[in-house]
């Protein structure tokens, strides 16, 4: 689905965890980092326990220029795959976090 489709969905008053996924997936993949961001927090605001929004909201503030709130996310990320029972997601945003913490501590 592309985004104008999706967005045309939030403005008719669908507004869930889900479908700001799709939308921060798609701008994200469309190169708008910023644009995923805001869509990206909603979803994890809306599905705290949604551990895959978590991954995807650290990638896009990597794109975004912004390491430490990617390792932040990536954190709150890890805590929801591990309380999920989501071996994969946690393992996975355990190397993102690590390769941020790493790039942020070189900056500093």
């Amino acid at each position: 689905m592309d985004i104008a489709a999706l967005q045309r969905m939030l403005d008719s008053g669908r507004d869930n965890a889900l479908l700001r996924f799709s939308l921060g997936k798609g701008l994200l993949d469309a190169g708008d980092p910023q644009g995923a961001t805001s869509h990206l927090l909603q979803c994890v605001a809306q599905d705290p326990g949604y551990s895959a929004g978590w991954k995807l909201l650290g990638k896009a503030w990597l794109a975004a220029g912004d390491a430490h709130a990617a390792a932040r996310a990536w954190q709150q990320g890890i805590e929801v795959a591990r309380r999920n029972g989501d071996k994969q997601a946690e393992k996975e945003m355990t190397v993102f976090k690590r390769r941020a913490d790493k790039a942020v501590a070189a900056r500093e």
